[in-house]
């Protein structure tokens, strides 16, 4: 498969990557460098960019015929969401949103969220299932929960597949 990886230069993204490419793959690493690493890309995968840049995800879903996306891209520091929702919400929820709409825009309907146990808040009861309520404490939480919803409908509504993992 073409996929993108989103975040692809963070930690999660860069090892999913190598574990794609070994599988036989084709990827392409979307990756701001804010907390990722340009040596954590083999040469010619990455490509610099900002998740609001929605025209320009749409070019490069389109250039690389890509058929599924695995979302990485996201600010993920509880303490620092409490200070600074404002950047949690433009980065993991609008910063998400965008990348649905460019890959509306470019026939994409497949996509994996990296999620976070992070929704649940602090649940009832261990271990967490997936039944258990998601009420979460944090922004950070909050966002990545508003992520699954607007993924639950864009299902609903465009047809979209995903997963999120948590």
């Amino acid at each position: 498969m073409r996929i993108l990886v989103t975040g692809g230069a963070g930690y999660v993204g860069s090892h999913c990557l190598r574990h794609l490419l070994a599988a036989g793959h084709q990827a392409v690493v979307y990756d701001n460098l804010s907390h990722g690493h340009r040596a954590a890309v083999p040469p010619g995968l990455l490509v610099e960019g900002e998740l609001s840049d929605q025209p320009k995800l749409t070019r490069l879903l389109r250039e690389h015929r890509i058929e599924a996306v695995m979302h990485f891209a996201a600010l993920a520091l509880v303490g620092q969401s409490v200070e600074r929702p404002d950047l949690y919400y433009g980065n993991n929820v609008v910063g998400s949103y965008h990348l649905l709409e460019a890959m509306r825009a470019a026939g994409v309907a497949r996509i994996v969220f990296s999620s976070t146990t992070a929704t649940y808040g602090t649940p009832a009861a261990m271990p967490i299932a997936e039944t258990t309520p998601q009420q979460p404490i944090n922004p950070y939480g909050f966002s990545k929960l508003a992520v699954e919803r607007m993924l639950d409908d864009y299902a609903a509504a465009f047809g979209i597949g995903f997963a999120a993992l948590r």
